[in-house]
This record gives structure tokens, C-alpha cells and sequence, in this order.
């Protein structure tokens, strides 16, 4: 490493002849040349003393030089890049004789596998921004009980080992800062009773949710040039637009504007947007399509107000909905990450409890069986079979018939049920 700059400004101070500190504002940043990836290392150290960013910079200077002298990259490969690292390393065990070598059956399962992975994670994240929690809700994302042909629970539990055997390779390339994902494993088809409550939100949590999100972006709408606020935007926009359509995973990352269409319809006198959502068939994880309304609550309308302006791509009915420049959807990390944030703020109770993006489907389902529609109507909409909601919402009817049945009853300081 060597200083690409030869003549610096005031205020700037050179660390070990590589590396300088500068002021941005009050706050002293640390810059390093990296000659090998032709870019500078950048840091904010984060404080306003000159004494203690010396300090600080001269740390970072250690580790990073350390790092390079090893012959690592300073800047994250992408999980695109570790799947393609780790299939080539897997590849010259195939047929081998040692205790790892394996057939070009298995080689084409464990390909298939990390595709899975890379589906539900984004090729484009960043190996190193990966935590252990970044592999949270695969199991839901993954789970297909209303198909034909449902993924089974030992598919996925082979899908996590492989998975984690990568990252535990990549960790000892230096590649990740962890050594394998804590995968939560949910299984919707032998969910009891308690499974589904701990899943789901309250109609008070979903209020409070809603409540929050707009406050949580709001700065960050301010300024959606910066990589960081557009996520957050666009992360909020699709948590906020998952509690009201009950969509999947896949079935919501992958909505086009052309599957949007804004109508107004009139209610007991009153003008209700509402909107039209198409799930196309080939994102469908039923490989059925199907249209149903929503209630908008403007979540649409302003997501396509503040996204469409920035769309190079034109027409515009071909740009995914959850994507800042039409093309590149917000990843299912950043969603996680942001989903957590906000039930801090909402202040939603995790624990004990399996809450994931995908417990707003939960939520949804169980507000309409509670609505009064009728399982046909609700299995339309979600893209499931009335079978599999008369399986995982059998009790919310219970529920249901319980409140009727003791409607003219009250419970005594005793616990004793009185009629009034």
C-alpha cells in the first residue's frame, strides 16, 4: 500500500506515511489508498478529538494492513461471488477418494441448494454485511404447502446444512465475519395452535407498526440519493404493503407496476382507494395466477410517487414496485434488518415469539376469518387451498364460536361463568 495523494490540504494528517485523517464537518474520517482493488479504504472514526482519531486510525491501519499482507481483499466479495468460490472448491471433490469426495449427483444438489439461498438473499449482498441472523425466515420463504408438489421439511433442513458448510468454508477464507446462519425452522403444515399465535400480530401490534414506520423513514425520505435511506424507504414501503395484501415472500418482491392498478370505489356514499394486485403465474409459488383489492391506505400511491421520477427504465409497467431504479429490489437482508428496527420502536414483544415478515400473511389471513369471509374467498385471495386454512386457522373459528356462544355470559371475580 502506498499514498496515492502527494500533497495534502491543512488539516490533514498523515498516519504511518500510508494512511490520512481528515475532518468531514466535525467528525475525523480515515482514508487508505488500496493499490491491489484500485480504491480507497473508508472509515469514520466517529469522534471529534484529534487525539483519540489518531489513535483509532492507527488501530485501523494495523488490521487492514494485516489483512491485505495475507492476500486477502479488503472490500466483501458478494454471495454471488462465494457461491461461485465454494461450488469450485466443492467441484474437485467430485468422484475424489478422499473422505470429502463426492458424486456429480450430489454436486448438482448442493448447486441447487445455494441457488435457493442466493434467490431468497440477493446476489448482490455484501458477504461481510451478512450476520447471524441474516438467514431468518428462510424457512418460511421456502415452504410451499399449497403446491402440488409442497417442499418438504427434511429439503430445507438438507438446504440449511448446506448452506452453513459454505459459510463455515468461506469464514476460514477469510470471507464472512460468521461462521454459519441461526436458522429458524417453521413448519406450517404441523403448526399447533400456539405456533400460529406466536407467528402472528395483533390488530393493536399492526396498529402501532404502521404508526411507526412512517416515522421511522421519515428522515430517510429526505434524501433518497444515499444507498443507505433508499433501503430503509423502500424496506418500510414493504413491510407497510405486506400487513394489508397477505402476499408471499417471492409473490410481493416480485410485483411489477403493471400488476398495480389504482381504482376508486364508493362505499355507503364514501370514495375508498383501493388496488388491484395481479400475481402473475410464474411467481406464484402455487404456479397460479390470481387478482384480488386492497384497501390501499395510500401505501402504493406513495411508493409510486416517490420511486417512478428516478426510473430510467421506460415504460414503467415492467419496473419492480419494492426498487428505488426499477431493476434492483431492495434484498430480503435489508428487509430483516429494518422489520427488527421497527418492532423495537413499535414496541412489539419478540419474545418467545416467531415474528418475520411473513407473519403479516399470518396476520392478514386471521383479520379476514375474523372479518366473516368465507374460507373460499380468503383462499382465493392468498393463493392457498381452503383445506390448509381450515388446518392452521382452525382455532380463530373456535375462537369465533366461543365469543357467540357466551355473549350473554360474564366471568365473576372467581372465575365463575354467570348468565347477565
Amino acid at each position: 500500500m502506498t499514498l496515492k495523494k502527494k500533497i495534502f490540504n491543512d488539516g490533514e494528517i498523515l498516519i504511518y506515511d500510508e494512511a490520512i485523517i481528515y475532518k468531514r464537518g466535525d467528525i475525523w474520517q480515515f482514508r487508505l489508498w488500496l493499490k491491489k482493488e484500485n480504491r480507497y479504504a473508508r472509515l469514520s472514526l466517529k469522534t471529534q478529538k484529534v487525539s483519540v482519531a489518531v489513535d483509532l486510525a492507527k488501530k485501523h491501519f494495523t488490521k487492514i494492513k494485516a489483512h491485505v499482507d495475507s492476500g486477502k481483499t479488503y472490500y466483501s466479495r458478494t454471495t454471488k461471488d462465494g457461491v461461485e468460490m465454494y461450488l469450485e472448491y466443492r467441484k474437485g471433490h467430485i468422484d475424489g477418494k478422499t473422505t470429502k469426495g463426492i458424486v456429480k449427483g450430489r454436486f448438482s444438489t448442493i448447486r441447487t441448494h445455494l441457488e435457493h439461498w442466493l434467490d431468497y438473499i440477493d446476489k448482490d449482498v455484501k458477504l461481510k454485511e451478512l450476520d447471524r441472523m441474516s438467514g431468518e425466515g428462510y424457512a418460511e420463504a421456502r415452504e410451499r404447502p399449497d403446491s402440488k408438489n409442497p417442499i418438504s421439511l427434511s429439503t430445507i433442513l438438507n438446504e440449511q446444512s448446506t448452506i452453513n458448510a459454505m459459510m463455515k468454508w468461506l469464514h476460514k477464507k477469510g470471507e464472512t465475519y460468521i461462521d454459519g446462519f441461526d436458522f429458524e425452522t417453521i413448519s406450517k403444515k404441523n403448526k399447533t395452535e400456539e405456533d400460529v399465535k406466536r407467528s402472528s400480530f395483533t390488530d393493536e401490534e399492526v396498529g402501532e407498526i404502521r404508526d411507526a414506520i412512517p416515522k421511522y423513514i421519515f428522515e430517510a425520505k429526505k434524501d433518497m440519493t444515499n444507498l443507505a435511506n433508499r433501503s430503509k424507504v423502500l424496506a418500510g414501503y414493504y413491510l407497510l404493503i405486506a400487513s394489508i395484501s397477505g402476499l408471499r415472500t417471492g409473490e410481493q418482491k416480485q410485483l411489477k407496476w403493471k400488476d398495480i392498478h389504482f381504482e376508486e370505489v364508493q362505499k355507503n356514499k364514501v370514495d375508498i382507494s383501493v388496488v388491484k394486485i395481479s400475481v402473475r403465474k410464474e411467481t406464484s409459488k402455487v404456479r397460479k395466477a390470481r387478482k384480488f383489492y386492497v384497501r390501499d391506505k395510500e401505501y402504493f400511491d406513495d411508493l409510486y410517487k416517490l420511486t417512478i421520477p428516478n426510473h430510467k427504465k421506460k415504460p414503467y409497467a415492467n419496473n419492480f414496485v419494492f426498487s428505488y431504479d426499477g431493476e434492483a429490489v431492495v434484498s430480503q437482508r435489508a428487509i430483516l434488518y429494518h422489520f427488527k428496527e421497527i418492532l423495537k420502536l413499535a414496541k412489539v414483544n419478540r419474545k418467545n415469539r416467531e415474528l418475520v415478515p411473513y407473519s403479516f400473511r399470518h396476520y392478514f389471513i386471521t383479520h379476514r376469518i375474523k372479518s366473516g369471509l368465507s374460507y373460499k374467498d380468503i383462499a382465493d385471495m392468498c393463493g392457498t387451498s381452503i383445506t390448509q386454512i381450515e388446518k392452521t386457522y382452525y382455532h380463530i373459528d373456535r375462537e369465533i364460536m366461543l365469543t357467540q356462544a357466551l355473549a350473554d355470559y360474564i366471568v365473576t371475580d372467581d372465575g365463575i361463568i354467570v348468565p347477565q
